[in-house]
């Protein structure tokens, strides 16, 4: 099987990468795929160097216009470049995890020698298209049935687990008690309060990645302004937040955490299984997460532990501190879960099959 993958780099990530422009194609491919983003997602041949898999972040610049000067292409329309790779690469089945970018209209060009088109998508978006691809796949089902319902074919899919976190889980510290991966805006209510309740834990060593909106980070820097006031972040979080952080650097800052806490937005309805999920116990952290529906292998006290309300956080947070060994059980439960049951090989293995 011929296999494309193509994804896309979140705003975060664009502000924060440090490396400069690359020397070439292959170098700059290389070099993001060893940051390890969104590595939960892509497929096991990328990773692994196939001669019959190609991946590329399709609105990189950067990136792509190598591409492009490389293989003589006199264009820097980063739709034709992409359908140029894909026509050089004779690929078979097009995996795309920037749907939104590359919709239904872009499916309708895509050279003939492509046979199956999926996307990743794990969101509402609106009116957007998906239509033309042949599968849409994600691990949340309501989100699925959102799109079977605008006439899509749908398949349950889901992130896997990164070989890399193995190195991060075998040599933790407990720098921190207990950290937060993720983005924060004042929309996203359930999360700020649940973030703000595990802020208020006491005596607890604690560090929030967060990346923020902009409005949040507006409402920061010119803290005066009333009319700002509410995008802010309350003063329990203010204290600990950090930049965000991505790939290796969200694995090394979860390797210095004894508990990840983790809570859903509110697009997601009782649905989980965002990649925290799989990043915290794949790095030997406890997850301590919101209720709700999880994939297979989630079990409330087992291989992770849940929260049913805000009042609930500061509570549980202060129980994983004192009983070590409830939270080193639950730590060990989830890593040998996700290494086992989310492997990359059955994650390639269950995409063959839905295509």
């Amino acid at each position: 099987m011929r296999i494309f993958q193509n994804n896309g780099l979140s705003r975060g990530f664009r502000m924060h990468r440090r490396e400069g422009r690359y020397q070439d194609f292959a170098a700059g491919r290389a070099q993001f795929l060893d940051t390890r983003f969104t590595a939960s997602h892509i497929l096991m041949p990328v990773l692994d160097g196939s001669p019959d898999a190609f991946y590329t972040n399709g609105d990189d610049e950067n990136l792509q216009l190598l591409w492009a000067k490389e293989n003589g292409l006199g264009t820097s329309d980063l739709e034709q470049i992409l359908l140029a790779q894909i026509e050089q690469h004779r690929t078979e089945v097009f995996y795309n995890l920037d749907p939104i970018r590359y919709c239904s209209r872009f499916v309708a060009k895509l050279p003939g020698c492509v046979k199956t088109s999926v996307a990743w998508r794990a969101a509402p978006s609106g009116n957007v298209d998906l239509s033309g691809y042949d599968l849409v796949v994600c691990n949340f089902p309501s989100i699925l049935e959102s799109w079977r319902q605008k006439g899509c074919k749908v398949a349950y899919f889901s992130p896997a687990h990164d070989p890399v976190m193995d190195s991060y889980a075998s040599a933790r510290s407990d720098e921190f008690d207990l950290i937060f991966i993720g983005g924060y805006t004042r929309h996203h209510v359930k999360r700020s309060q649940a973030l703000t309740a595990a802020a208020s834990a006491a005596g607890v060593r604690a560090r929030f990645y967060l990346e923020d909106s902009r409005l949040t980070r507006l409402a920061n820097a010119l803290a005066p302004l009333p009319v700002l006031r509410s995008h802010r972040h309350p003063d329990e979080i203010r204290g600990i937040r950090a930049d965000p952080v991505y790939g290796r650097d969200a694995y090394a800052a979860t390797a210095k955490s004894r508990i990840v806490f983790n809570g859903a937005i509110d697009m997601a309805g009782d649905d989980r299984g965002n990649m925290r999920c799989f990043e915290a116990p794949g790095c030997g952290a406890v997850l301590l997460t919101d209720a709700g529906r999880y994939p297979e292998g989630f079990v409330d006290g087992e291989t992770m532990l849940e929260y049913s309300s805000v009042e609930q956080i500061p509570e549980l947070i202060g129980k994983l501190m004192r009983d070590e060994e409830l939270a080193s059980s639950i730590a060990k439960a989830g890593y040998a879960m996700v290494k086992e049951r989310y492997s990359k090989t059955l994650q390639w293995t269950k995409f063959k099959e839905l295509v």
